[in-house]
């Protein structure tokens, strides 16, 4: 059964998305969004005559949640090792965090060579077997890492020219934090589907979403009328109180302008948060949109003590940041003001002080 308001939730999500994305899957979380993406993609080459296509790539570094899909396709160790063999027939590509980009701002020079691993690990298992490449635009909680300039495009003219589907996992960078409301619009690189979550209802309420393709919609439509064209649901896919909190967000990012933001507001955050470079410990900076990572050096033989040190100060200051190891990653809310910036960098450099 369906209800009306997740339709025009549906339909106001279409509307914010770039051309081409007809068709939107409801889920509960980021975490279903991403298996329920990785199953779609597995479905359509069925679909197609073409269900030897089974083998999932992610990346080094990558993380897509937590369900068994997510943890197979991702990269971080931690999240991986307790859980036995996960899902079979999954690969990864290199991560692109290299020394010589430290202090980038914005998008690296280095490293769109690294997208050309695929297709040593298409010569390895064969065109014919590969289903999906899954990537975050920027990867976040692996400790921000920016794609190098030209990378996704040559991760996208490869796949295109294998007929492997691009998924973006969009849960950190839907909904305006690069200044575009998707990260596929802002660096002009269009996946076959993409996923989101948090952004959507602003953290209120759990949705998640599998925004999809014309063509890969159309490949399920075959059949006799009626009968299930695609053999996966949860029981709270398009939950009415969800689509309502949805649709009372989107009311606000129109309001105020919040999607777009972002854009205005990068050039000062760049500025300022590079300010940190000569802050103690601090090796490397890196931002783009609304997004900073602040690499420390790792104290001998507690790997992560000196920024998880620098959280907890910070919190008894009241701020709230994330650490993942040894890396300050910062990702304010879009309401944030120039003058909310300068107090957190001067509070960071302040912690750091008081941390060497």
């Amino acid at each position: 059964m369906g209800h009306p308001i997740a339709f025009e939730y549906a339909d106001r999500l279409k509307a914010l998305a770039p051309n081409g994305f007809g068709h939107i899957f409801f889920t509960g979380s980021g975490s279903e969004a991403v298996d329920t993406a990785l199953k779609i993609a597995l479905a359509f080459h069925r679909a197609r005559g073409e269900g030897q296509r089974t083998r999932l790539i992610g990346r080094e570094r990558g993380y897509h949640g937590v369900g068994f899909g997510g943890i197979s396709v991702g990269g971080i160790v931690n999240n991986r090792r307790t859980f036995g063999n996960l899902l079979t027939g999954v690969d990864h590509l290199p991560h692109t965090h290299l020394p010589e980009n430290a202090f980038s701002k914005g998008q690296p020079e280095h490293g769109a060579n690294l997208a050309d691993d695929l297709e040593r690990i298409i010569a390895l298992h064969g065109t014919e077997t590969i289903a999906a490449v899954i990537v975050e635009p920027v990867a976040g909680s692996t400790g921000v890492l920016v794609p190098p300039k030209g990378y996704l495009e040559r991760l996208r003219k490869i796949m295109k020219e294998h007929g492997i589907l691009l998924i973006f996992d969009e849960v950190i960078t839907g909904f305006g934090r690069l200044g575009q409301p998707f990260a596929s619009q802002f660096f002009g690189v269009t996946p076959d589907l993409f996923t989101t979550a948090k952004g959507m209802t602003n953290g209120t309420v759990p949705m998640g979403a599998v925004f999809v393709q014309e063509i890969i919609y159309d490949a399920f439509m075959h059949g006799c009328e009626g009968m299930i064209k695609f053999f996966h649901g949860y029981t709270y896919s398009g939950y009415p109180v969800s689509a309502a909190a949805g649709l009372a967000t989107l009311d606000i990012y129109e309001r105020d302008r919040l999607l777009t933001r972002a854009s205005e507001l990068a050039p000062y955050w760049e500025e300022t948060m590079h300010g940190l470079k000569d802050a103690p410990y601090v090796k490397d900076i890196r931002n783009i949109g609304l997004i900073v990572g602040v690499e420390l050096e790792s104290r001998k033989n507690a790997p992560g003590a000196w920024a998880y040190d620098v959280l907890c100060k910070c919190y008894r200051a009241g701020a709230m940041i994330r650490v993942t190891g040894d890396i300050i990653a910062l990702a304010p809310p879009l309401i944030i003001e120039k003058k909310h910036i300068d107090a957190l960098a001067g509070l960071l450099r302040e912690m750091l002080l008081k941390t060497a």
